[in-house]
């Protein structure tokens, strides 16, 4: 009777807590709310059937307790009760996949119109490459990546001349516009997860995964690495910020493209080649002198 009764708390008190808890979903900023429908019935359906098991188990203590005049009968086979569970656990099952796997091909069919952007993980950061006014990403190669051009991109692809690269700064993007985020991991596993956005995805050394999503509304969100990479894992953040077109057009001609990039670095170069040119060499007598 006391593990019927412990049993009716339990029960009853999950329901409350699963109502009254302080850990929600944060409020969603994409296209990707039919992420939080296929969770939140699946909340509906477990919690229904949890519920429903754990006081049907307290009834039968009720129920068939002890007494001293009755007696136990064996029913090793019961051909209505069995077609009821099969039948009611099949409706149960296809209720549970059918959201997800509707959300799941939304999630890989992406929108004709939806502008590329490059995502690099690497220990421990994040690194962004958009296209420029061709509104195509170069090509990259990871035999092209070195200090210089961390992203591989390839300098004799016209195409990648106009990239935007972001090595160490914000990403923003406009609100309402689809998205395809294209990403690439340099070294260990990554994954790229913004919580308002929903939507996630491996990054693995060797291939390019990809999802996409629309932004629904302006803000500044925190971008994590939800797979367990290296020592740093807990520091590997970044910022993407959601700006309104004429916000997000401001932003964008402030940024540097591959070629500006490449130009800088040939000209710092040939300017430590310059300097070292006029450096006095030191005469052949001098040189024994300190020997």
């Amino acid at each position: 009777m006391l593990l019927a009764i412990v049993l009716v708390i339990l029960a009853v008190g999950s329901v409350i807590f699963h109502f009254m808890s302080p850990w929600w979903f944060t409020p969603i900023a994409s296209n990707w709310g039919s992420f939080d429908d296929a969770i939140n019935i699946t909340f509906v359906i477990t919690g229904v059937v949890y519920t429903g098991v754990i006081l049907f188990m307290a009834y039968c203590l009720y129920r068939y307790r002890y007494r001293a005049d009755r007696r136990a009968e064996y029913d090793p086979e019961n051909t209505k009760l069995e077609v009821w569970l099969t039948g009611l656990t099949s409706v149960g099952v296809v209720a549970l996949l059918t959201p997800g796997l509707l959300a799941w091909n939304d999630f890989v069919t992406v929108p004709k119109d939806a502008t590329e952007i490059e995502v690099v993980g690497k220990q421990w950061a994040w690194s962004f490459r958009l296209p420029g006014k061709d509104g195509v990403l170069g090509t990259t190669n990871i035999r092209n990546m070195n200090g210089d051009n961390e992203f591989g991109v390839n300098p004799k692809d016209s195409a990648g001349k106009d990239d935007i690269l972001i090595p160490d700064g914000d990403l923003h993007m406009p609100i309402g516009k689809s998205v395809k985020m294209v990403l690439r991991a340099t070294d260990v596993l990554h994954d790229f997860y913004v919580p308002q956005f929903r939507a996630k995805m491996d990054m693995v050394p060797g291939m390019i995964t990809y999802y996409w999503m629309t932004p629904t509304r302006t803000g500044t969100f925190d971008i994590l690495c939800a797979e367990y990479c290296g020592v740093g894992h807990h520091e590997m953040r970044g910022k993407v910020v959601v700006d309104t077109p004429e916000d997000y057009q401001k932003w964008l001609v402030k940024q540097s493209t591959f070629a500006q990039a490449m130009a800088k670095i040939g000209k710092d170069t040939t300017g430590a080649v310059k300097m070292a040119a006029e450096e006095p060499r030191p005469d052949a007598a001098a040189i024994g002198a300190a020997r």
